[in-house]
């Protein structure tokens, strides 16, 4: 389903991967966030996307109410706390992605599929 609302001009319809890829850009931004992941699901791997790519670790639903449902597959770097960067990786992206769409967002699932050392 995608994003929608109504003025008195007319619709505004927000398609899902546009929401996926501004939360993807926002994602990245946030400290201890190496990268979103796409995972291989017949060999498990799992694999650091690059910046095309960022809206494939990100799976974006909304439902009839028009709230958003955001679930994130991460690297995060090593040594860093997974809670801390849980934590501000669930305000930042439910504060800038209500103000980017006009919509709430309802849940955010975070889940790290891997850590990696930074140079």
């Amino acid at each position: 389903m995608q994003g929608q609302m109504e003025t008195e001009l007319g619709k505004i319809v927000i398609d899902t991967d546009v929401i996926a890829t501004y939360a993807g850009s926002v994602a990245v931004e946030c400290f201890g966030i190496v990268g979103m992941a796409a995972v291989n699901m017949k060999d498990g791997l799992v694999k650091l996307l690059k910046k095309d790519y960022l809206n494939h670790g990100i799976s974006v639903s909304i439902n009839e109410n028009n709230a958003i449902s955001l679930d994130f597959h991460v690297i995060v770097s090593y040594g860093v706390s997974i809670e801390a960067v849980a934590e501000n990786l669930i305000e930042t992206v439910k504060y800038k992605v209500s103000s980017f769409t006009g919509l709430n967002v309802d849940t955010i699932n975070i889940y790290v599929e891997g850590v990696r050392v930074i140079d």
